[in-house]
């Protein structure tokens, strides 16, 4: 999802992490895959909310993100896609979510923190 790129601004204002992970445990009460996305999807934007707000080097910003979401929503749809065989459905599943969070965390969130930080935009929106 787009709206993930968003998990880079934790790195400004930490309290933005409250809004980001209120926004995606909305967003998964439309979920396809189970009710169990409601609360991994959640727990695992929070963990990398929490991770971004301790990040100082902008290259790394985006990481957190993509490894807790590989790892954790890679887990819930090993356990929900393939049962039978969880090993391999981890792995397919950590690599799928974890190159689809990469594309969307260095090709949007890196650009949007990068254009934040040049213009000063969480700043002037937040009022400080």
């Amino acid at each position: 999802r787009l709206s993930e790129a968003l998990v880079v601004l934790c790195a400004f204002e930490p309290f933005l992490a409250v809004g980001i992970t209120l926004g995606c445990f909305l967003a998964n009460l439309f979920s396809t895959v189970t009710a169990l996305d409601l609360v991994i999807g959640t727990l695992a934007t929070g963990l990398a909310c929490l991770w971004t707000m301790r990040c100082r080097k902008h290259w790394f910003i985006p990481l957190p993100n993509v490894l807790v979401n590989a790892v954790l929503v890679g887990a819930m749809l090993a356990f929900v896609l393939f049962p039978d065989n969880l090993l391999m459905g981890f792995v397919l599943a950590f690599l799928q979510v974890g190159f689809g969070e990469l594309v969307v965390m260095y090709g949007l969130g890196l650009p949007l923190l990068l254009f934040a930080r040049r213009t000063g935009f969480v700043e002037q929106v937040l009022g400080k």
